[in-house]
């Protein structure tokens, strides 16, 4: 598969992800108990651990093994 395949299959695959992953954030986000804090903490934690699960494939996007094998 050439890079700019790989590139735009990432992209679609970033952006279904993202869509489930805001859903699912919100979602939670009701459940949580309606304290400042409490909110604060889960939002600033749902808006930056996002980018965590996307690190494989955008590794695999650029042709770069993600895990290296020893």
């Amino acid at each position: 598969m050439g890079l700019r395949t790989r590139r735009a299959v990432a992209s679609l695959g970033i952006m279904i992800f993202l869509i489930g992953y805001i859903w699912v954030a919100i979602a939670v986000g009701g459940l949580i108990p309606d304290h400042p804090l409490a909110l604060l903490t889960y939002y600033a934690l749902a808006g930056t651990l996002w980018g965590l699960p996307l690190f494989p494939l955008l590794s695999w996007a650029e042709g770069k093994p993600f895990f290296k094998r020893r």
